[in-house]
């Protein structure tokens, strides 16, 4: 089905980013044409074929798919003045796009969302599928109004995807582990018992790709099958890297030191990605100690 998508136009809010550069030069390989959106275009080293400026009404015209990834990121201290800037650039960027998509001739036929596995709240143990229901807190409170100011868009396929903790070259996550680890100062959050869904970035993009030619929506765990605690993370990260990781942060130090934000980190979510696994995507990175291994080029 692949073949059938070449020559298509491919618009990502957020193309200078890491994600959505990721998804580009993916795209571009498979015979995307991408359309880049930003306030601020850098024109990066990545296959972006044309440039529009983020405005509060983009011009969608002409795109076969939107996919959109604009957000500030969480991870500071959550203050009520920060708590609107995370939701203006999720919420407010994603009802934007949907006017412009609703009032567009030739708008895009399917929209891909960014969303977060925060939606599940703090779960322990239970396997959270697509159908499991939202939870608590901020976060989930976030991720609600996000899927929902998406789902508003009622002439085209609409996927949220639910990402979890994205491990590559490159992203906010994967760096401040790996210095932390590197310096040997890494360790677990908490007791650790907490299930950490991650994915590779490779199976991110590629799964996105995948839901969009294979007709998935709704929402979509984009997660690795394999999720594992907090303390598994930590110890194959440090052995990877050939590092101790003796320390560890408690959780009443995070909350401490973080405050609000603390509670993204001590969250157990075991999110599971079955739609993409009954779509039939294969995970080139399906467990930790895969990935980790490219990442590092070595054994873990």
């Amino acid at each position: 089905m692949l073949a059938e998508m070449e020559g298509k136009r491919l618009g990502i809010v957020g193309a200078s980013g890491f994600i959505g550069g990721a998804l580009a030069r993916l795209a571009a390989t498979r015979g995307w044409r991408v359309v880049g959106f930003s306030r601020h275009p850098e024109k990066p080293d990545w296959p972006i074929a044309e440039w529009r400026k983020t405005t509060d009404t983009p011009d969608v015209s002409g795109l076969d798919v939107l996919a959109n990834f604009a957000g500030v990121s969480i991870d500071k201290r959550w203050t009520e003045d920060r708590k609107k800037q995370f939701r203006d650039s999720r919420v407010g960027v994603t009802r934007s796009l949907v006017q412009a998509i609703e009032t567009s001739d030739d708008g895009p036929a399917a929209l891909l969302n960014g969303s977060a596995v925060g939606i599940y709240g703090d779960r322990g143990n239970e396997p959270l599928g697509e159908d499991a229901g939202r939870g608590k807190g901020f976060l989930a409170d976030l991720c609600e109004e996000w899927e929902q100011a998406a789902l508003a868009a009622h002439d085209c396929r609409v996927i949220t995807w639910r990402t979890g903790v994205v491990l590559g070259p490159g992203g906010a996550a994967w760096k401040k582990m790996r210095l932390a680890f590197s310096l040997g100062l890494g360790g677990r959050f908490g007791d650790g018992h907490q299930w950490m869904p991650w994915i590779h970035i490779h199976d991110l993009v590629a799964g996105m790709l995948h839901a969009i030619d294979h007709g998935l929506e709704g929402p979509v765990n984009g997660t690795a099958p394999e999720p594992v605690r907090n303390s598994e993370m930590t110890a194959r990260l440090a052995s990877a890297l050939h590092r101790p990781a003796f320390l560890h942060a408690p959780a009443w130090a995070l909350r401490l030191g973080l405050g609000e934000f603390a509670s993204a980190l001590l969250a157990s979510q075991r999110a599971l990605p079955e739609k993409l696994l009954e779509g039939g995507y294969e995970f080139r990175f399906p467990t930790l100690h895969s990935a980790l291994e490219d990442l590092t080029g070595g054994d873990d």
